[in-house]
């Protein structure tokens, strides 16, 4: 009892897995309570037990395991983490419960299961359960069997899936045990209740017993379906629709049955498939070509057998098929064409869908087979050809049964008729659409007449079956010409097929409806019959006409006196009119008029009213074809009168309003060609170009029009030529591209004009048709258009005008065996004779023989030329009919998508695309083939593939059902290893769900593996989210259903009718849904959209004109983020209307909707562009009057547009530029002004010169002067890429033949002249000399222009009317401008005041100023006038006063060694307000040289002054940032820029350079540089000294000296901390840049080597966490292994060298100083640290040894010694390695002071030993570092840094540092500039070559030039000597012994030299 007492006191879930069973037994009943008691089905406390469940059901004590199964069952009824444990409990259940012997317990087990199924786990335990099946226990087989049994009869077919289950059963009637044969049994009996006889045939191969037993079973079952009684729990309505329905009574629910029929199970999908290729016997294809006809027979018997197998495994039956249709070609033995039949008859009925890619190879052989007449031959081809039409589409056959219609056999064409009607059949009203019917009727009706009677009946039944599936009305049009008892035998085939029908079915359906009426259900669509009437005689015609006109007339009409005859004209007409349409008599009428003289008439105004009647009797009457040919002739005669042309013309469009214009036109030009007039073979054409554009292109005969187009071409007359010309512009409107096809063989002069034709119809869209539209007609078209569009467009319509060629007899068996032969050579042989014949006869018809399989074989080639050849074969639009092709050389394309080499998919990809351009995606997309092609585990196929249903599935509106075939290979896709795979079924899933919808795709999820499960249903939400919207149906379709629906008496009236009555309501409606927002704020949609254009995800938007797909593509993507209805009206296709008050909307809600406005801003400028492409006008106004209004609106926001946003836009904008009305192109620079405040006018530029290169002149002219307003404007920075590129394409221009486009380059050019004066002429290039004469004759009237009237300040805005654009008066200061992006009342007046402030205190010392300095101008003072009275640019920064430059270069004076006051302005600066520094500093960064030596000179005014400089303190980090911006400004652009003169970058250079030297003189404000500033600082400097252009300046050579100088200065001066950590960031960005310059890291290393040398004098004052830090985050970056990967060790020996001197320095408190490091095991400092302290410590604890250590190493032996001297002196020998050597030379004699060089020197010349002692000498002067001379400024220059700094020596960093006030100034200075200056003019014979850029040595220094070591060596003794007379003699009088002493003639000889450089 004791153990007892412990585990009762256990929670409840303890105990459930307690070691005793007791406890367990007491933990199961207490959960059980408890599971009763939750209500909460998410409660916290399910959680605990999910572990535990599957412990619950497989407990080992019998008495628990009830217990157990209990409380599983409640919990799986009432937990909803239930699901997660489906698999494990079913599982246990299975193998621990169906086994035990208690019923009970298999009784609650199968409870268990059935609840897992209710719970949508189903497949799950249907898994489980058939896994059960396999067990050896035959207690758990029956179990399994019967749950199986209960889950199938409670929940029904649907959610139990029956093919695995079927699969399995066969076995189990196989069992020893009779209990599992018993419960098999019945449930076969189940499932035979739910799918009925698609259980017999997997179920044939059971015993005989077995099966009799179940046919007695299954014809005892009722015939009515079973229902379902137990629903799921997402299936909740229809459990309470079931309950309803039960409660109301069981004979109502009979009732209802009959509208439920059960779900029909094909029995083709239970059986499993049969490979047979493989059980061929091998020697079948030998025997089947055997010349026996006994072999021949037992190699078919033997495929017979295996083709019986009613499902077959998918494979390459290409050989197969090819072998049958020979033998049923070509077999003379009918018994074994019989056989072939048959055994193809097997193969398309086990294959199904997959035997389609076959179906076009066989079909034209049958259908030639059945001239055989033996009934058992016709059967068997008969019963082939049906199986063969299931396998593929009607569509695809249609051209092989339609070319032997015709054939002189009638068995022939009574078996293609018979066959063609047992194949509608199979059709519906889908499947057959009417422009197939269009086919195949004229065929009929040809049959109907056919001599032979069976041929007859076989048309007839064909016929009436397609009335049956179509209907009557569908039919009749295209029997119009049918006589009654014709049409009667048609229409009795129709009602006997019908009865034959309702025999099969076992009598009428109950509450069924005929095809037909089904039909005309849907709309009511009036009959539009012909007027047909028989042609009248003369006198029935006299007399009808007499009834009508009056007595008069009639007796006038053939009056001698034309006076007389236009009487009765007139009173004819009178008459007319009054009529009214059922009275006229036509045809009377017009032979009257027809009457003598007729159509001969000689008096015009006679025979212009006869034209005129013409019309008015076309227009009023039943005006009948047979009318129209009496008056056609006449009109056609007349047409090229100029007297009577006019009214001719308004007669024939009367008449083809009448009759049609197909019909008329075709008339019309047969006669005109007939005739010799080409004025009116002229006219006529003219006037069919006209009546193409009133009347529409909608069933006009392309091909009768060619031929006599091509007439029209070749007359001699131009107007003839030029009016066929004209007619084909129009007809390519409607026809597109492939209407050139048909010219492509006329004279290259013709085919050019026609180009030029079709060039400028591009982009145009057609008219819309206004004649001839009568309701019934326009009704059928637009259903016909909506069939042409779901069968894939209409684009193959206008292929099959094209005429072909048949080249079935030129593919030559020859070429198809060389195609198949082993050599690649030979393959290639064959596809190039095959390409030859194609490219030969351009358009081929579809009997292409044994073409496409042989091709198909070469798209699987292992050579990837042929495959490439393959390609191009079938790349070929216009040459193939595709669509029949599709399934047998389509999807061997799309198998090419896999192939490794990124240019072969390229090719396929492309000729993938041109098929589906002409056959559309529904071919494609039916079947099983893509599904099996995304079955292949191909990475590259998959993307592929997947990327191009991602790009096709959006564009369509339906897809067929067998897409869901693809969907569980996406689903693997999405799980893909490859990442590129995983991103394309990511993007495709989107477009899946659009079609398939969500619910069904995330059923689909169901057959994943659990783990898989998961991820993929999170990716289906994700994708649910964005799924596109499918593309609206064409409104032309809404329309017509809509005018149909209401039945009004005419056209217009009911049409009009029907907008009236619904008007009110739809407006009602639009304004409750407009209420809302416009803009959909998508988060990060525009960047979501921009990345997608980038990854070529989408198309980009570039295009010459707007393709359909790009109007789709916007749809797809406005769909997401504007409201539905703006979006309809946006792009509503025929009310223009729609569109204008849609801008409107846009812009009253610009205000309010700023936000979504700019969100959706990229997605509003691609429509306007698409608009820009239109004619209306009213349009384009409202989009220009948008377009004003948005800019300012965003400039005011200072919103600024993004390089895809412009790009989309602005090129398009600019192409309205060149508008033919003034009022748009004066919109559209007002625009394009407004444009430059939102985006960069130098990235306007570019798009502008694009511009200038159009074809349309005033595009030209108008692009050419914006270009010369931005110059104006902006200054010549604007212009890019270089302002000399841009000027040189501005001057070709000037050549222009158009006289607007002449001057507009002239004013350009002239603009350009205004800024830059001269040099223009250099920037244009050469010019022819007449260019030349016009440009300087321009640029004289414009100057005299400026001479004598002063312009207004915006001269552009006087002229031109232009908006006022705010811009500096300095056109190349481009940086001090500031766009205006706030109005000037806004502008705050701080800055204003301040200038006030600093003006007044400046005057009150002026006197003092001018009195201390009288000689010096205002060099550096602000125009503090101009900036405070200037109230129209206080925004803009004020111009510098200009200072004289040449001042600069005055003769220098010799200054005495004292303090320079600063100017007064930065007494006031300093004490009023920092703002004027960070004004001035803000200019050091001008694009202006001048504006940046200005400011650079005031700030060295400050900096040169001690007690001045503090007012630095605080702006240095701005200084410096403003100053390496105008290092990059002058490296990237000044440099770049050949107009700049070379001097001014060198001042502007040395002005820098003098700035920073001063500054980093004074360590307190230096210390004050962040490091950031100083990494990009240094970064400059180094780049600076590694420029290759330095050295071209003059004096470049002492700029980087001075550079090198500067850098040392930045090196010791800075915070040590900063800067060491700068340099190690650098270094690290350096090593990872993979474009940067080795000589750039490698100076880095040196700067930090010499921070290295300083570290024990700044260990101090340095932040050890920090540079530990960096250092951490270089090792994270650079491990030691990819460190010694780089191709130098430097690096790593840099780095060891750093952290060796810091451990040494500070020993083990290095490791304290890691405090900053988050994560220490990310890099391996630490360890390197600890390895460095502990060697350290053994290295301190060993020094007694170092001694001796020592004296071993210094005691080497003399080999090595000899070895190392003789490696130096090869160095030293070698020109590249010459100063190494020397480096290395010294520092071994430091260390060996006692080694022999004797012996090395003793064979040399004397010249190489001078050589090595001065190399020495010199080594050893800089490793002293005495050399360093104090830089300084003199007099009135105090940024001419060439002159105030010496020969600074470039590697001299060692030198101490010297004080830099003025009293430490030496006379040495002096001397030292004097040398410079006689180098520099040629009076030295030192080399000038430039110095190496490095800056330091690895360790050590490096050696400098040899004319500084020569002067350091000299000045040495005397400027020791001279420092120590000056610190005890200030102002010592004299000065011997040194060269100073001399100093007066120094300054003499200095003054000299700066006179002559002047």
């Amino acid at each position: 009892m004791g153990d007892d007492s412990e585990w009762m006191k256990l929670p409840i879930d303890q105990k459930c897995e307690h070691k005793v069973w007791k406890a367990r037994l007491n933990g199961y009943e207490e959960a059980l309570k408890l599971f009763q008691r939750i209500e909460d089905e998410k409660s916290p406390e399910w959680g605990k037990y999910l572990g535990l469940l599957k412990k619950f059901v497989t407990d080992s004590n019998a008495v628990a395991q009830l217990k157990g199964l209990e409380a599983a069952l409640a919990y799986v009824e009432k937990a909803h983490l239930a699901g997660k444990t489906s698999g494990e409990v079913v599982s246990g259940v299975v193998s621990k419960v169906f086994n035990q012997p208690k019923a009970r317990a298999k009784e609650l087990g199968s409870d268990i299961c059935l609840m897992y199924i209710e719970i949508e786990r189903a497949e799950v335990v249907q898994d489980e359960l058939i896994k059960g099946l396999d067990n050896k226990n035959p207690k758990i087989v029956v179990t399994c069997i019967e749950t199986l049994r209960k889950a199938l009869s409670e929940f029904g077919s649907k959610i139990i899936t029956l093919k695995p289950v079927v699969k399995v059963l066969p076995k189990q009637f196989e069992s020893r045990e009779k209990a599992v044969r018993d419960e098999a049994k019945l449930l076969s009996v189940e499932i035979y209740k739910w799918i009925r006889d698609a259980l017999r045939p997997p179920l044939q191969g059971i015993n005989s017993v077995q099966l009799k037993e179940l046919e007695e079973e299954w014809v005892k079952l009722p015939t009515t379906a079973p229902k379902q009684s137990r629903f799921l729990r997402s299936q909740q309505a229809l459990k309470a629709k079931f309950e309803q329905q039960q409660a109301a009574g069981g004979d109502e629910a009979d009732g209802d049955n009959d509208e439920e029929p059960a779900p029909q199970v094909d029995p083709y999908e239970l059986l499993e498939p049969v490979e047979i290729l493989s059980k061929l016997p091998k020697d079948f294809y030998d025997k089947i070509e055997a010349k026996k006809w006994q072999e021949r027979k037992e190699a078919l018997e033997a495929l017979e057998t295996l083709a019986k197998n009613p499902k077959l495994e998918n494979g390459d039956y290409g050989d197969l098929v090819r072998a049958l249709k020979k033998v049923i070609g070509k077999d003379a033995n009918v018994m074994l064409v019989t056989l072939a039949a048959k055994c193809l008859a097997g193969l398309a009925a086990g294959l199904r869908k997959k035997f389609g890619t076959y179906a076009g190879h066989v079909v034209p052989t049958i259908l030639e087979k059945f001239k055989e007449k033996k009934p058992q031959v016709v059967q068997a081809l008969q019963e082939a050809i049906d199986a063969v039409f299931l396998t593929t589409t009607l569509q695809n056959i249609s051209e092989d049964v339609l070319g032997v219609m015709d054939n002189k056999n009638p068995s022939i064409k009574q078996q293609a008729s018979l066959f063609l009607a047992r194949s509608f059949r199979h059709c519906t009203q889908a499947t057959l659409p009417k422009s197939m019917l269009k086919a195949f009727c004229p065929a009929f009706l040809k049959q109907v007449n056919d001599s032979a009677p069976e041929v007859r009946d076989a048309a007839y039944e064909a016929l009436g079956t397609a009335m049956k599936v179509v209907g009557e009305k569908a039919v009749n049009p295209f029997l119009a010409d049918l006589d009654k008892l014709k049409l009667d035998k048609v229409r009795l085939g129709l009602y006997l097929l019908c009865f034959f029908i309702i025999l099969q079915s076992g009598g009428p359906p109950k509450k069924g409806k005929s095809a037909s009426a089904l039909s005309a259900k849907g709309k009511k669509v009036p009959e539009t019959k012909e007027f047909i009437e028989t042609e009248l005689s003369i006198e029935v015609c006299e007399e009808k006409s007499a009834a009508v006109l009056p007595a008069s007339c009639m007796q006038l009409l053939d009056s001698a006196n034309w006076k007389e005859r236009l009487a009765s004209m007139e009173e004819f007409q009178k008459a007319v009119e009054q009529m009214d349409k059922n009275e006229m008599p036509c045809q009377a009428l017009v032979r009257m008029l027809a009457k003598k003289p007729g159509w001969k008439e000689t008096n015009f105004q006679v025979m212009q009213m006869k034209l005129h009647i013409v019309g008015l009797i076309a227009q009023k009457g039943s005006f009948s074809k047979t009318s129209a040919f009496v008056v056609l002739d006449g009109l056609v005669d007349k047409i090229g009168d100029v007297k009577c042309g006019g009214k001719a013309k308004e007669g024939l469009t009367a008449t083809a309003e009448a009759c049609s214009l197909p019909w008329t036109a075709e008339q019309v030009v047969s006669m005109v060609f007939a005739q010799k007039n080409p004025k009116n073979q002229a006219e006529t054409l003219n006037w069919l170009s006209n009546a193409m554009k009133e009347f529409g292109f909608t069933g006009i005969n392309v091909k009768g029009f060619i031929n006599n187009v091509k007439t029209a071409l070749g007359a001699t007359n131009p107007a003839v030529r030029t009016a066929a010309i004209t007619l084909l512009g129009v007809m390519y409107l409607y026809m597109g591209a492939p209407l050139r096809m048909f010219f492509e063989d006329e004279k290259p002069a013709l085919l050019k004009q026609i180009d030029d034709e079709f060039e400028k119809m591009q982009g145009q869209s057609p008219p819309a048709a206004f004649r001839g539209t009568k309701k019934g007609g326009a009704e059928e078209d637009g259903e016909e258009a909506d069939e042409q569009e779901e069968d894939g467009g209409g684009a193959p319509d206008i292929m099959d005008l094209l005429p072909r060629t048949d080249v079935s007899d030129k593919i030559t068996q020859d070429m198809v065996d060389k195609m198949a032969d082993k050599n690649w050579k030979i393959r290639k042989e064959g596809l190039d004779e095959v390409a030859a014949v194609i490219s030969e006869a351009k358009f081929i018809q579809p009997s292409i023989g044994e073409l496409p399989m042989a091709l198909k074989g070469r798209l699987n080639d292992s050579n990837k030329i042929l495959v490439r050849n393959g390609l191009s074969i079938c790349f070929s639009p216009g040459y193939w009919t595709l669509k029949q092709h599709v399934k047998s050389l389509g999807m061997p394309i799309i198998t090419v998508l896999g192939d490794s080499k990124t240019n072969v998919r390229a090719a396929a990809m492309t000729t993938l695309q041109a098929w589906v351009e002409q056959t559309g995606m529904k071919d494609w997309l039916e079947g099983e083939d893509l599904s099996e092609e995304l079955k292949r585990e191909n990475p590259f196929l998959r993307q592929e593939v997947l990327g191009w249903l991602a790009e096709k599935l959006p564009t369509m509106r339906t897809v067929p059902s067998d897409l869901m075939l693809c969907v569980p290979y996406l689903f693997i896709c999405l799980e893909d290893r490859n990442g590129d795979v995983r991103k394309k079924a990511q993007d495709a899933l989107p477009t899946f769900m659009m079609h398939l919808g969500y619910e069904k795709m995330l059923k689909a999820t169901g057959k994943l593996k659990p783990a898989s499960k998961e991820p993929v249903s999170a990716l289906l939400e994700k994708a649910r989210a964005v799924m596109p919207a499918k593309p609206a149906p064409p409104p032309g379709k809404a329309g017509a259903a809509k005018s149909s629906s209401n039945g009004a008496p005419t056209a217009k009236s009911g049409w009009l009718g029907v907008l009236g009555k619904k008007a009110p309501v739809t407006k009602a409606k639009d304004e409750e849904d407009r209420s809302g927002v416009i803009f959909i704020l998508v988060p990060n949609g525009k960047e979501q959209r921009i990345k997608e254009e980038k990854g070529l995800k989408v198309l980009k938007w570039n295009f010459q004109t707007p393709r359909d797909e790009y109007v789709d593509q916007l749809k797809t993507q406005m769909s997401t983020c504007f409201a539905r209805w703006l979006q309809e009206e946006l792009f509503h296709a025929s009310d223009f209307q729609r569109q204008v008050k849609a801008i409107g909307v846009m812009g009253e809600r610009m205000e309010d909707e700023l936000e979504g406005t700019v969100s959706c801003l990229d997605l509003i400028l691609k429509w306007f562009t698409l608009r820009f492409f239109e004619t209306n006008s009213t349009v384009l106004m409202k989009v220009l009057e948008y377009l004003k209004q948005l800019f300012p609106t965003l400039s005011r926001e200072n919103y600024h547009l993004n390089e895809y946003e412009a790009s989309s836009f602005i090129p398009y904008l600019i192409l309205k530029v060149g508008e033919s009305k003034d009022v748009v192109r004066k919109d559209v620079r007002a625009i394009l002004t407004m444009l430059c405040k939102v985006y960069p006018a130098s990235k306007v530029f570019p798009f502008l010169m694009d511009g200038t290169k159009s074809k349309n002149s005033k595009q030209r002219a108008e692009c050419l002067e914006e270009l010369g307003c931005l110059i104006e404007n902006y200054g010549m920075n604007v212009c890019q890429p270089t302002p000399a590129k841009s000027l040189k394409e501005i001057a070709v221009h000037i050549g222009d033949r158009d006289n607007s486009v002449r001057n507009a380059a002239l004013n350009t050019v002239v603009a350009v002249y205004n800024v830059c004066g001269d040099q223009v002429y250099k920037l244009i290039g050469n010019l022819s000399e007449k260019e030349m004469s016009m440009l300087e004759e321009r640029v004289k009237r414009s100057a005299k222009k400026t001479t004598t009237a002063a312009p207004p300040p915006n001269r552009q805005a006087a002229e031109r009317e232009r908006p006022q654009r705010d811009h500096p008066s300095n056109p190349n200061a481009t940086f001090m401008r500031k766009p205006a992006q706030q109005p000037q009342e806004e502008v705050p007046n701080k800055l204003k005041i301040m200038y006030r402030t600093y003006r007044i205190q400046a005057r009150a010392q002026n006197a003092e100023r001018e009195h201390s300095h009288p000689s010096i101008p205002k060099e550096f003072q602000l125009d503090l006038d101009m900036i405070e009275n200037d109230h129209t640019r206080v925004s803009e920064l004020p111009d510098l006063v200009q200072h004289k430059l040449e001042e600069l270069l005055e003769p220098i004076m010799m200054p005495e060694p004292k303090i320079r006051s600063v100017s007064p302005h930065f007494d006031d600066l300093h004490n009023s307000t920092a703002s004027t520094i960070n004004f001035v500093i803000s200019q050091v960064a001008s694009g202006d040289i001048n504006t940046s030596i200005q400011a650079l000179a005031q700030i060295d005014e400050v900096l040169r002054q001690e007690d001045k400089a503090d007012a630095m303190s605080g702006h240095i980090d701005q200084f410096l940032i403003a100053t390496f911006m105008q290092l990059r400004l002058i490296y990237n652009t000044h440099m770049a820029d050949d107009r700049l003169d070379k001097k001014d970058i060198f001042k502007l250079y040395s002005c820098i350079i003098g700035n920073m030297l001063s500054l980093f003189s004074m360590e307190s404000l230096a210390r004050e540089a962040s490091m950031g500033v100083l990494k990009d600082l240094m970064h400059g400097l180094i780049t600076l000294m590694l420029d290759a252009r330095v050295e071209d300046i003059e004096d470049g050579q002492q700029l980087i000296r001075s550079v090198n100088l500067l850098v040392v200065r930045v090196l010791e001066k800075s915070d040590q901390t900063n800067i060491l950590s700068a340099l190690l960031v650098l270094l690290q960005d350096s090593l990872t840049t993979s474009s940067g310059s080795p000589m750039f890291s490698e100076l880095v290393m040196k700067c930090l080597w010499r921070m290295i040398r300083l570290l024990p004098e700044t260990i101090n004052s340095i932040n050890l966490d920090r540079i530990l830090l960096d250092v951490h985050n270089f090792m994270k970056v650079f491990p030691k292994e990819k460190l010694k990967q780089l191709k130098s060790d430097v690096p790593h020996r840099t780095l060891k060298t750093l952290l060796h001197t810091l451990c040494k320095l500070t020993g083990g408190k290095i490791l304290d100083h890691m405090s900053m490091i988050e994560n220490r095991n990310e890099s391996e400092l630490e360890a390197h640290l600890r390895r460095v302290v502990k060697h350290s410590g053994n290295f301190s604890g060993m020094k007694s040894d170092r001694g001796s250590e020592k004296g071993q190493d210094d005691r080497m032996s003399k080999a090595k010694v000899s070895d190392i001297l003789s490696e130096i002196f090869k160095k030293i020998g070698s020109k590249e390695n010459t100063k190494e050597g020397l480096t290395e030379l010294y520092e071994y004699k430091q260390k060996y002071s006692d080694a022999d060089l004797e012996p090395f020197l003793r064979n040399t010349s004397q010249f190489f030993q001078s050589y090595v002692e001065r190399g020495l000498r010199m080594i050893e002067s800089e490793r002293e570092g005495k050399g360093r001379i104090q830089p300084t400024s003199t007099g009135n220059n105090p940024c001419d840094v060439s002159l105030s700094v010496p020969v600074i020596p470039q590697h001299g960093l060692d030198s101490g540092s010297v004080p830099l006030n003025g009293e430490e100034m030496k006379p040495a200075v002096y001397y030292e500039r004097l040398k410079i200056l006689r180098q520099r003019q040629g009076l030295e014979n030192n080399s000038r070559t430039r110095p190496t850029t490095s800056l330091l040595s690895k360790p050590s220094v490096a050696s400098s030039t040899d004319m500084l070591q020569s002067k350091l060596s000299q000045l040495k003794e005397s400027r020791e000597s001279h420092f120590q007379q000056e610190q005890s003699h200030s102002h010592s009088p004299t000065r011997s012994s040194s060269p100073a002493a001399n100093l007066d003639d120094l300054k003499k000889r200095l003054e000299r030299i700066k006179s002559n450089r002047q």
